[in-house]
């Protein structure tokens, strides 16, 4: 356990790490965003690893940013932004740099910075009701975890541009017919159908596997360069009048107004 909200097991040679925020559908603060990257940086040293999962507690994988907790902890959240978008890059970065082979197991909602977790992993696999939604511009933003740099690249731009422009929901059976999930299965039968995918990783040849990571996503081209123009975008509209529009609609449950200030 590296904290209460981010739970380390290890199953076999799998290390299971799970966001465990099920009250708040696993959104994410800063304490689990940094409790997620230190076990994925302790996954890569760990010779004994050969396979890392991510998942959600509960019946959720992950809601995203938790816009209240953050702004509750910190009230001066605006004037620290770029910390934080370091911080949140940070695990993307750990979850693609670590040279074992990565299984998101998904569940109910993947939305916005979750769907990004999602996506970064190498594989996933999902239960009937999981689905993947980059909900960002709901509230004015912009996919800020990879997302611009995963979707084109995973489904072409032209369903990239769809689902980002107009938050789409992906459901299920899109996400398996896409290839974007191995297999789609029953809620009850997740973990033991993701953990058999993960013993079959175990078995593999990790120094192969290291090298396939390496190559296929540097073939990609720098996600450091999308992570780049998604900081540089995100912080400006993260201080805009339509992003603080956005923000107090969602807060208040209402349909937003933006007017482009």
């Amino acid at each position: 356990m590296i904290t209460s909200e981010v739970l380390v097991e290890t199953v076999g040679r799998t290390r299971v790490v799970t966001i465990n925020r099920p009250e708040a559908r696993n959104a994410l603060t800063r304490a689990v965003i940094t409790g997620v990257r230190d076990a994925f940086d302790a996954a890569a040293a760990d010779e004994a690893v050969r396979c890392v999962v991510l998942t959600g507690a509960g019946n959720h994988f992950c809601a995203g940013a938790d816009l209240r907790k953050n702004l509750m902890e910190d009230p001066e959240l605006l004037q620290h932004l770029e910390q934080y978008m370091d911080e949140y890059h940070a695990v993307i970065k750990a979850i693609v740099r670590c040279p074992k082979p990565s299984l998101a197991m998904l569940d109910g909602c993947a939305v916005g910075f979750g769907a990004d977790l999602a996506l970064a992993c190498d594989l996933r696999v999902a239960t009937r009701d999981a689905y993947v939604q980059e909900k960002f511009v709901k509230i004015g933003l912009m996919p800020d975890g990879g997302g611009t740099f995963w979707l084109p690249r995973l489904v072409g731009t032209a369903r990239a541009m769809r689902w980002m422009l107009l938050a789409e929901k992906i459901d299920a059976r899109e996400l398996e017919s896409l290839g974007l999930v191995m297999k789609v299965v029953p809620q009850s039968d997740l973990r033991e159908a993701t953990l058999a995918v993960a013993r079959d990783l175990e078995k593999g040849p990790p120094l192969a596997f290291a090298q396939i990571k390496r190559a296929v996503y540097g073939s990609w081209g720098e996600l450091e360069t999308a992570l780049r123009r998604e900081r540089e975008g995100q912080l400006q509209l993260l201080r805009s009048q339509d992003a603080m529009e956005g923000i107090m609609a969602w807060a208040s449950k209402r349909e937003p107004n933006f007017e482009g200030k």
